[in-house]
């Protein structure tokens, strides 16, 4: 079955993640960075506030040099040492195969990411916070990880060189991000029609994002990103079907 497939898959690739020293590299990277980011950087015990605001702030930018770091091997691994091949030989589809590859790369960004609950239970333990509110931000966290992690395959799909497939995830979850920031629509709105600047923000992970993270679970927003995610396994898939088919 369809299911089946997936899951034997799922099983190999997030058990391939924890047999290398990747899995706690990129961990105790995460998890420093995202310490140093809501206490020192979001100036979190100075702010008076009881909430995980500065903690989800600077999650789109933790994601953008850290999850290319997860996406690179994907596909990239596969076909420079040939097992791709192998691998879309077996009595399994395309679509599932991606699916697979997908999801345990999303549950390992997932580990990563709920290993930061101490972050939580020091918020919980100096005030009292709309845990509602934070748990809708971890919500949003993940899916835009999901985000992030489905364009990642789609561009490991198309090198054998991990290298250039971190460049260049980087380079497109940068667009995905930028276009929601104030830097960005100031920037652009001093000499674009404002359509322009509002279509281009309406694509950006951020603004989405920073809805979810104050608690606005808004289906809208969980739509783009199922989206996203969706269309760009799809993506995926036709590219490996166009290189097996070469």
């Amino acid at each position: 079955s369809i299911m089946n497939n997936v899951l034997i898959l799922f099983k190999r690739e997030f058990g391939s993640y924890f047999s290398t020293p990747l899995a706690a590299i990129f961990i105790v990277i995460f998890l420093a960075l995202a310490g140093i980011m809501t206490f020192y950087l979001g100036d979190f015990f100075n702010r008076g506030q009881a909430d995980l605001q500065p903690f989800f702030f600077f999650h789109p930018w933790l994601y953008l040099f850290l999850i290319p770091a997860v996406t690179m091997r994907l596909w990239a691994e596969e076909r420079k040492s040939g097992t791709i091949e192998l691998l879309l030989t077996l009595p399994i589809t395309t679509y599932e195969a991606v699916l697979g590859k997908f999801l345990a790369a999303w549950a390992f960004a997932s580990c990563a990411m709920l290993l930061t609950f101490p972050i939580w239970i020091t918020v919980n333990y100096l005030g009292s916070p709309d845990n509602g509110a934070i748990f809708a931000g971890y919500v949003g966290s993940l899916l835009m990880g999901g985000g992030f992690l489905s364009i990642g395959s789609f561009v490991s799909a198309f090198t054998k060189n991990q290298i250039i497939a971190f460049v260049l995830t980087t380079a497109v979850c940068f667009f995905f991000t930028a276009t929601g920031s104030s830097t960005f629509i100031g920037f652009f709105g001093d000499w674009s029609p404002n359509w322009l600047v509002d279509l281009l923000s309406g694509f950006s992970f951020i603004t989405h994002f920073n809805s979810i993270s104050r608690g606005v679970l808004d289906l809208r927003d969980v739509f783009f990103f199922v989206t996203i995610i969706l269309a760009f396994l799809y993506f995926t898939a036709v590219v490996l079907d166009h290189k097996k088919a070469e």
